[in-house]
């Protein structure tokens, strides 16, 4: 009971923190984008090198900062990790505990989860209102709401992860959802194979790179990879169901 109960405050003491850098993290670009918009238009009396230099100095500021809250949040969730990949068995009261307070937590978790989503959505809405209202004449404005846009995406990102670690803990000391018994022996089982398929993609893109010289062309490796890895990996899952 009270290694559940430390996980679980621990678990809510990092979700404003991991939600935090990932805001900074989509935040950090938009100074730059900012900046170099006004400078091409002369609305600010900096150089292209004195506008990027400002803006890089605090997209590295906001990202370090970033880095620094991810990785002190995992420092303090090391030691739970067993209960990520491992089978656990819980004492009497346990699970009614856990079960307790998810019930509590979840119009909290459903709330924000739909404002997140929606704000996700909706972030669009400024860069169309300023092709409506200004065209192709002002790019200055269209940079505006690209930016209101990153803005409002990362808030709707803040709420959507500040939520998804809490809720993760429940599921996990509960061994639901993804932290199902069956899907963690499912992870153990094709680690390996992973970790040689996402070796063997690095050595493709470097192959591809160096031979051909194509740098410009060879980044479509990853996206590739990444989806056809989550296609694979979801089938082996429900194989591995199937066989359970």
């Amino acid at each position: 009971m009270e290694e559940a109960s430390a996980f679980l405050r621990m678990r809510e003491e990092n979700a404003p923190r991991i939600a935090l850098g990932v805001m900074l993290c989509i935040l950090s670009p938009i100074l730059i984008i900012l900046l170099g918009g006004a400078q091409e238009s002369g609305r600010i009396a900096l150089s292209e090198a004195q506008a990027m230099g400002l803006a890089l100095a605090v997209l590295f500021v906001l990202v370090g900062c970033a880095v620094a809250l991810f990785v002190t949040s995992g420092l303090r969730s090391s030691r739970f990790e067993y209960l990520e990949k491992e089978p656990i068995d819980t004492l009497y009261g346990v699970d009614g505990m856990v079960r307790d307070r998810r019930e509590k937590f979840r119009p909290i978790f459903s709330r924000h989860l739909t404002i997140g989503i929606v704000l996700c959505v909706v972030a669009v809405l400024p860069l169309f209102l300023s092709l409506f209202l200004f065209g192709e004449d002002e790019s200055f404005f269209h940079i505006i709401a690209i930016c209101l846009l990153l803005a409002i995406v990362a808030v709707g990102v803040l709420l959507i992860v500040r939520v998804s670690i809490v809720w993760d803990g429940f599921q996990q000391l509960l061994e639901e959802g993804d932290y199902d018994r069956g899907i963690k022996v499912a992870d153990k089982r094709y680690s390996a194979i992973a970790g040689c398929y996402w070796m063997l993609v690095t050595a493709g893109f470097l192959a591809w790179g160096f031979i051909t010289n194509g740098w410009d062309r060879c980044w479509i490796v990853w996206p590739i990879a990444g989806v056809l890895y989550g296609a694979v990996y979801a089938i082996l899952r429900a194989m591995n169901r199937r066989e359970g």
